[in-house]
């Protein structure tokens, strides 16, 4: 999967350095990962959140952080959308 919109994730990095490590991980996962539907993603990260058929939370580093993406899996691409802690998420409109 291409991962775009990867600079809201990288700058929040910037302000949240212990993160950039589960960041890397996570970006190896979805880049090697080829999602036809939400159920292959769901085998390969079984801990997202599916939003609806097309958005996704996932947890990074013990669901500490959430990214909040749009995939567009016929296009095999992923969109971040948000990037926020555990507290910031739970007041994201959904």
């Amino acid at each position: 999967m291409r991962v775009i919109n990867k600079k809201i994730l990288l700058e929040f990095c910037e302000s949240h350095a212990g993160l950039r490590p589960s960041v890397g991980r996570w970006l190896d996962v979805v880049g090697s990962a080829n999602w036809l539907t939400p159920n292959d993603l769901k085998k390969t990260l079984p801990t997202a959140s599916l939003i609806d058929s097309y958005r996704v939370v996932f947890s990074l580093k013990g669901n500490k952080y959430r990214v909040l993406a749009k995939m567009y899996y016929s296009r095999g691409v992923v969109k971040i959308i948000l990037v926020g802690t555990h507290a910031e998420y739970t007041r994201w409109k959904l």
